[in-house]
């Protein structure tokens, strides 16, 4: 079998990559960030016979020694552990640099003197910043509006330079807005689902109604991941994972109304839930061509089918007082 770390593997997209992993025979290391309390996040969200399959560690990328005996002799490294709530990072910039940053620069260094096969590092859209050309390709400008992006752009260079000066064999992915079973209640999708079904007034409340996002379904983006480790070509490459179509934020939540069953809710916007104004990313459309050349990739499920199978996942999921309260 071959063997793999997952950084980052108890987050919403690590556990589906984790899942994917196993399924395709990989022998998967998963490093969750230790708590108190113990929680291995998402990971116990997976079929018993995944989750029995994966060797769990408990510890935290800013702990270069640590990540330095974790990776060792890894064929595959798939790095996502991140901090990655945009809000969060206006009012703690620094911690993303630790552990965006920093925890990067920890792998990467762990890898190249570990013996270590290839890293598989994830990015994000937002590096690009609002659209100044659509569809979005790897070509364009990287323009950083929040800390949490600034944060990203470093990691992604700081990769890419890891490549260029030592030969590390990297591969970076660039997901667009992934959304799924297991997301935070706080990512837009959810939020839209549980208010759908919990406002008895009829109302929805979001932040900007106006910026577009090309919205991809997890299974769709975690197999690019797995694409770009086993495909012979892409050493030093970085790849969009996008659907290729954007939506407004306010058609998206009248879409979830109608698929839910309730189309005649009201979409409101309320202050408080914006981000600055000059931080706000208005259009993000993405061309995930180059990943469907090079790595065979290309994603699968439609936006209507993705949000059926959320919202049918929450229906399951989520009870009265999580998140909002949610009542069917």
């Amino acid at each position: 079998m071959k063997s793999c770390l997952v950084t980052g593997a108890g987050g919403f997209i690590g556990s589906h990559l984790v899942e994917r992993l196993v399924r395709d025979g990989w022998r998967v290391h998963a490093l969750v960030r230790y708590t108190s309390t113990g929680t291995v996040g998402h990971l116990e969200r997976l079929p018993k016979g995944a989750r029995d399959a994966v060797e769990i560690a408990f510890g935290d990328v800013r702990d270069a020694s640590f990540v330095a005996d974790l990776v060792r002799n890894k064929e595959a490294i798939f790095h996502l552990a991140a901090l990655i709530a945009i809000p969060y990072s206006y009012h703690a910039p620094r911690s993303y640099v630790e552990v965006n940053v920093l925890g990067t620069q920890n792998i990467l260094e762990g890898a190249l003197r570990g013996g270590s096969g290839r890293v598989v590092l994830a990015s994000t859209s937002e590096v690009y910043g609002t659209a100044c050309t659509t569809p979005i390709d790897e070509t364009h400008r990287l323009h950083p509006q929040s800390p949490y992006a600034a944060s990203k752009v470093a990691a992604d260079q700081l990769a890419a330079s890891y490549h260029r000066s030592f030969g590390l064999p990297v591969v970076i992915v660039r997901p667009f807005n992934t959304y799924g079973p297991r997301q935070s209640l706080r990512a837009l999708i959810p939020t839209l689902v549980t208010q759908v079904f919990s406002r008895d007034d009829g109302v929805i409340e979001l932040g900007h109604l106006a910026p577009r996002r090309d919205f991809c379904y997890v299974e769709d983006t975690v197999a690019g991941f797995a694409a770009a480790a086993e495909s012979a070509e892409g050493l030093g490459e970085t790849f969009n994972l996008a659907w290729g179509r954007s939506i407004s934020v306010e058609e998206l939540a009248l879409r979830v109304c109608r698929i839910a069953g309730r189309p005649g809710m009201r979409i409101e916007s309320r202050t408080e839930r914006k981000r600055p104004e000059p931080s706000e990313v208005w259009h993000l459309e993405g061309s995930a061509e180059k990943a469907r050349r090079v790595l065979g990739w290309r994603p699968e499920i439609d936006l209507d089918t993705g949000l059926a199978r959320v919202i049918e996942h929450l229906r399951k999921t989520v009870q009265p007082g999580d998140g909002s309260a949610f009542r069917l």
